[in-house]
């Protein structure tokens, strides 16, 4: 696909609500090879490894979430640095104009959502962390952490789709009906929050300071996503996952760039001082 820059009309609206939409950004070839990979995951139990991924559901009620998917199959890997979305996230992302400049993925995640479940609303400009700020000055983006999420299947009304408060990315108060991340708070009828409905091939490009969830699903089937987390080069894996030799040796360059931006530096083997 050809690349994509972001308009100052995107840098507009990223800046007044904190996320974009980005229509038809996968096609429906890498589509179908996602979800034949996605029909083929092992029944996981939480906590359980295949290969070098994990199943880690952020909570009981988010579904089956499995971090570190860029390690269970090549349609995977074509999704590290896409080239409908590579571009936003060093522009927002990727300390652009600076000494450290470049991208790194700390956390990619293929979630599976059904009937019930949901995640609970967390994130806002308010006490929020650094990782996940949302800054701008001097004429440069320097937030720490964007998000991409891909629909896998199309996300409509009862489908569980993502919610977001637009501009609460840059919040100086604490939302007054929100209560503390974990608890369970469901984001349906929080004041302000309104559902983002995609259809699949869509992506959602998100700062992670913005307040957000996952709305409950209340249709039966499945509802699949996949959630690809960009920062700085500096960075590290959330959870300390380490990708895979076998992984880093058959990525392209780019790729490899964004998974390890800096290869370890490590003496000779043969150095006995």
């Amino acid at each position: 696909m050809e690349r994509k820059l972001p308009s100052r009309l995107d840098d507009f609206f990223f800046d007044l609500y904190g996320y974009l939409i980005l229509k038809n950004a996968v096609d429906t070839e890498l589509l179908a090879e996602l979800n034949t990979v996605f029909d083929h995951f092992p029944p996981l139990e939480r906590g359980d490894w295949w290969g070098n991924a994990q199943r880690r559901d952020y909570t009981g009620d988010t579904g089956f979430e499995l971090h570190n998917c860029v390690e269970v199959g090549e349609p995977f890997e074509k999704l590290i640095d896409h080239p409908s979305w590579v571009d936003y996230l060093r522009h927002y992302c990727g300390e652009e104009e600076s000494y450290v400049q470049g991208l790194f993925i700390d956390e990619c995640i293929a979630s599976i959502r059904r009937s019930g479940g949901h995640h609970p609303v967390h994130s806002g400009g308010y006490k929020g962390a650094l990782r996940g700020k949302y800054h701008y000055e001097n004429g440069v983006f320097r937030c720490g952490q964007c998000n991409i999420i891909v629909a896998l299947t199309d996300i409509g009304p009862g489908d569980g789709p993502t919610m977001v408060i637009p501009g609460s990315h840059k919040s100086n108060f604490p939302h007054p009906l929100q209560g503390d991340y974990g608890k369970g708070d469901r984001m349906d009828d929080l004041p302000g929050a309104i559902p983002v409905y995609m259809e699949k091939g869509d992506a959602l490009l998100f700062v992670d300071g913005l307040m957000h969830g996952g709305s409950s699903r209340t249709n039966e089937g499945e509802r699949r996503i996949t959630i690809y987390r960009y920062g700085p080069l500096w960075g590290a894996t959330r959870f300390g996952y380490e990708y895979s030799a076998s992984l880093l040796d058959r990525l392209t360059p780019e790729r490899r760039a964004i998974l390890q931006p800096l290869a370890p530096n490590r003496p000779p083997v043969n150095d006995v001082s």
